[in-house]
């Protein structure tokens, strides 16, 4: 029985990823912050365990013996914590790459799917969407930089993991049925697009069973 680890298994993204593998027969590692938070998560094959992805010792921990990592983490679970994503530490996802790069190397895991932000996509005009004040807050900019500075490390690194970071569009139904059906495209925004977390997952969970893509960034829609 093939095993991951989830990174942040305790958001929307996280969960999602988290069912869909224990469908299929995944054994499942849930790491998030809090485990007092989000002890629901334990189920029959779900083991849930506290760390900072940011780590590398903990990444390494967590991934030996594991087939693949999804890293769906989100510094913002709350309202309290997204009114201060205006102050938001930029070297937050570098340190994240570089922690998860580090550990799974270290453990030797191969695949890496990262859940990225739809706020780097480009627009009709090649800009990014985060530079279009009536498409994405400007106070939340400072978190879409520090998400680009992530991707940046991901392709800037020489590392034998085989990384994918799947960007979503920014109407992500959370209560959207698993149609088992997706898109992916480029690096532009895909207009008004629209993806349910269950798919979401489903597209997280076939890059890892039959891996298409590879170190690259590639959006991904209904």
């Amino acid at each position: 029985m093939s095993r991951i680890v989830v990174f942040g298994a305790g958001g929307r993204a996280g969960r999602a990823v988290t069912a869909e593998a224990r469908e299929r027969g995944y054994r499942v590692t849930a790491v998030v912050r809090d485990t007092d938070r989000h002890a629901d998560l334990v189920s029959p094959g779900v083991v849930l365990r506290s760390g900072d992805v940011r780590d590398a010792e903990t990444v390494y921990d967590n991934a030996d013996g594991h087939d693949a990592v999804v890293c769906a983490v989100t510094p913002a679970s709350g309202p309290e914590e997204f009114a201060n994503l205006d102050r938001f530490d930029q070297a937050y996802f570098v340190d994240v790459v570089d922690a998860l790069l580090t550990g799974m190397t270290r453990a030797g895991v191969p695949r890496l799917v990262f859940v990225g932000l739809f706020a780097n996509l480009l627009d009709g005009r090649g800009r990014p969407v985060y530079d279009n004040p009536d498409v994405f807050p400007p106070e939340l900019r400072p978190y879409a930089l520090a998400h680009t500075a992530g991707l940046d490390r991901l392709r800037a690194a020489r590392t034998g993991v085989d990384w994918l970071v799947l960007t979503p569009p920014a109407l992500l139904d959370p209560t959207g049925p698993r149609t088992g059906r997706y898109r992916f495209g480029g690096e532009t925004a895909a207009g008004p697009a629209t993806l349910s977390y269950a798919d979401l997952a489903v597209a997280v969970l076939d890059e890892i069973g039959s891996p298409t893509r590879h170190r690259t960034r590639v959006s991904v829609h209904d």
